[in-house]
């Protein structure tokens, strides 16, 4: 019996990641393979790069495919874009890829992939009940999971806190930004998680992004009702939590 694959790919500004996850461990079942992203990022031009992608590998015919996105997508379409070329508003992105790729593709928005990915392999594996995935990078990330189902497109770091929209204060960027020690940092975050956990009253939150590595310099310094904890899988969650999405919608 062959472990079961599904292949993920990781649509950013600037590369176009791709690997066939094991879908029992969920770890890559071959070395990552990385395209740097088109310039301009038109629709067509970045599904033909993820068409490249696929085909720097041996795939059968039935492996699902998933992919990841820099922005919301609705029922497949995406309403608005930053990250990459204006001309994706309005696209349906499976729609687009399945006809270039030749192949059943699922999208999904970044952060919910790299989110679900935490809850099916990572930091919370195993958890039941609400779980709030948030990437603390250049914006802020959310995914929103409830007994193991993805709530789609939530936009966590655009609350509006204090009267700032949240992620212009407490990203990391907005730390690096401002020079801010961890502890004048940790204070913007404390404000942010207590908002968070005051509209949802979730289970466990997980932090990632890149900042994550360094969680002992600052999640020590949120007091809030719910454990607050590292994110596992970093770089590979995008891929990962495509990849998981994929399966689970062919089965």
């Amino acid at each position: 019996m062959s472990t079961p694959l599904a292949f993920g790919i990781d649509i950013g500004g600037s590369g176009i990641k791709g690997a066939p996850v094991d879908l029992a461990t969920g770890e890559f079942s071959g070395e990552r393979l990385r395209i740097p992203t088109p310039n301009p990022s038109t629709p067509l031009a970045v599904a033909d790069t993820c068409a490249e992608v696929i085909a720097g590998f041996d795939l059968a015919d039935d492996v699902p495919v998933g992919l990841t996105f820099p922005a919301p997508i609705k029922h497949g379409v995406v309403p608005f874009i930053a990250n990459l070329d204006q001309s994706w508003k309005g696209v349906n992105v499976p729609e687009l890829m399945s006809e270039t790729i030749g192949r059943t593709v699922i999208a999904v928005n970044d952060a919910d992939a790299a989110g679900y990915a935490e809850t099916v392999y990572g930091a919370a594996k195993g958890i039941d009940g609400v779980v709030i995935v948030v990437t603390l990078g250049t914006g802020i990330g959310s995914a929103l999971i409830v007994n193991g189902t993805l709530v789609p497109n939530t936009e966590l770091g655009h609350l509006e806190i204090d009267g700032y929209d949240a992620e212009s204060r407490a990203a990391d960027s907005a730390r690096e930004r401002e020079d801010l020690s961890w502890e004048k940092w940790g204070k913007r975050l404390q404000r942010y998680f207590e908002t968070v956990e005051m509209l949802f009253s979730p289970d466990l939150i997980v932090v990632g992004g890149g900042v994550s590595k360094k969680h002992e310099k600052f999640l020590p310094l949120l007091k809030l009702q719910a454990p607050i904890i590292p994110a596992d899988l970093r770089n590979s969650a995008g891929i990962v939590g495509a990849a998981a999405l994929a399966a689970a919608h062919y089965h």
